[in-house]
């Protein structure tokens, strides 16, 4: 049930703020709105206020606003489920769309795309006043399958485990947040980290992109394998653990910290599981059945892994409160950081470097929201910028009936001199529209594979 709620809750907090860019930038350069809808589809319920009826229709994937002249009224009329409202006012031929001057249809079009990246811009800079800014105080770090590392990486595995880092390069370090920093900006090419009473390791650091992020991604904050809390109900608690046991083995491996026993667990569905447990001073048996749950992994696919009801210890976080300045400086490299990731992830999916199947639909939209509810507000919060920027970016497609079509046709227009006919629009939208809902039967489709047949 959460998950349903979360996922209405993105996708019309999203579509509204997309379609009041364009209404009031409409509004802006006086063209004539005679609806503004959210949802698709026939009206459910709705009011008349000036020469604008707004509505509340019954499918909620998606909202517009009709302008006066454009072309695609006939579509939206479509959408409503009918033909224009019989009460609906004449149009002013001096407000229609196509009437405007270029700059002027190219700001209407554009500002559902603006107001979705200053949405998310504000929302991060709310996230850093209202949280300020988390900071890890520890610099141990845990390097996840360093074992199976190789090439220039394959150092990291000459790390000691617990290990405190003090600089990274020339760079000192005081907290994971400021290792993370260090990494990601260091350049190409061999990095030393300076070790606290351990030698200094030198990496050959890949460019960045893709691969440095798998990289940096097994780079982690080091947490002890000790069990903070048991859930009551858990498969913890029905073997006995309990909290402050600390984990010495798994499966007859040692474990040296809670990533370790973290995937034997994970990697354990439903299979009995023998632990090694330190609690008083003596070292206890146990054998635990994590249970089975599935999981969206990098591929969106559902994979079962292994539970055992337990808390994740985590380290220690440090909250600094940051002023107004900070916050929008930080909320500045949040948004447009994010853009260029999500676009740095379509130009894989074009060019095939990412495969078509982690496309998601809105079962996968609705998990994913669903799963930062549980993580708290500031993650949920963050998820909806970072999928309003999603959606921008996506409106921005050269794709007629989507924003980026529309300037597409508007650059063409600015480049002969004349606009294309409205019979050439109407065919390249009937192009556009097979394009998009072929990519909606698409990530629908890797949706029920995933849900329903688990591939």
């Amino acid at each position: 049930m959460l998950d349903v709620i979360a996922f209405f809750v993105v996708i019309s907090v999203l579509i509204l703020v997309h379609e009041l860019g364009h209404f009031l930038a409409a509004k802006s350069v006086n063209i004539q709105v005679p609806r503004f809808s959210l949802g698709l589809g026939p009206r459910v319920l709705g009011f008349r206020r000036g020469e604008t009826e707004y509505v509340l229709s019954a499918i909620p994937l998606g909202g517009y606003v009709k302008m006066a002249g454009m072309e695609d009224d006939e579509a939206a009329e479509a959408l409503e489920g009918g033909a224009a409202a019989a009460d609906e006012p004449p149009v002013d031929p001096e407000r229609t769309f196509d009437s405007k001057p270029l700059w002027a249809r190219a700001w209407v079009i554009s500002a559902g795309v603006i107001f979705n990246m200053i949405f998310a811009f504000l929302v991060f800079i709310g996230l850093g006043l209202g949280y300020g800014d988390a900071e890890i105080a520890s610099t141990r770090l845990f390097v996840v399958g360093a074992d199976s590392l190789t090439g220039g990486a394959a150092a990291l595995a000459r790390v000691p485990v617990g290990a405190e880092v003090q600089a990274v390069g020339q760079t000192p370090v005081q907290s994971w947040n400021e290792v993370q920093a260090a990494l990601d900006a260091a350049p190409a090419g061999p990095v030393t980290l300076r070790l606290a009473a351990a030698p200094p390791v030198t990496v050959d650091l890949p460019a960045a992109g893709q691969e440095r992020d798998r990289l940096l991604a097994r780079v982690q904050p080091f947490a002890e394998p000790e069990i903070r809390r048991v859930v009551e109900g858990g498969a913890a608690e029905r073997a006995g653990l309990r909290a402050g046991d600390r984990v010495v083995a798994a499966g007859g491996r040692p474990v040296r910290a809670w990533q370790e026993l973290e995937a034997a667990i994970r990697a354990n569905p439903g299979r009995p599981l023998a632990l090694l447990v330190e609690r008083g001073g003596q070292r206890l048996p146990v054998t635990v059945t994590p249970a089975t749950e599935r999981e969206l992994n990098e591929e969106m696919k559902r994979v079962p892994v292994g539970k055992i009801g337990v808390e994740t210890p985590r380290p220690e976080v440090v909250r600094r409160t940051i002023g107004p300045a900070e916050a929008v400086a930080r909320g500045w490299r949040q948004t447009w950081g994010s853009a260029g990731e999500i676009v740095a992830v379509l130009g894989r999916l074009l060019t095939g470097g990412e495969s078509m199947r982690s496309l998601g639909g809105p079962l996968a939209i609705g998990q994913i929201s669903g799963e930062t509810a549980r993580l708290g507000l500031d993650a949920f919060l963050s998820f909806l910028a970072i999928f309003s920027i999603n959606l921008a970016i996506f409106n921005l497609l050269p794709i007629p009936i989507l924003d980026g079509g529309h300037l597409l046709f508007i650059a063409i227009e600015a480049v002969r001199g004349r606009p294309l006919s409205v019979e050439q629009r109407v065919r390249f939208s009937h192009v556009g529209m097979i394009l998009v809902v072929g990519l909606m039967v698409w990530a629908i489709t890797n949706d029920i594979l995933r849900v329903v047949f688990n591939i």
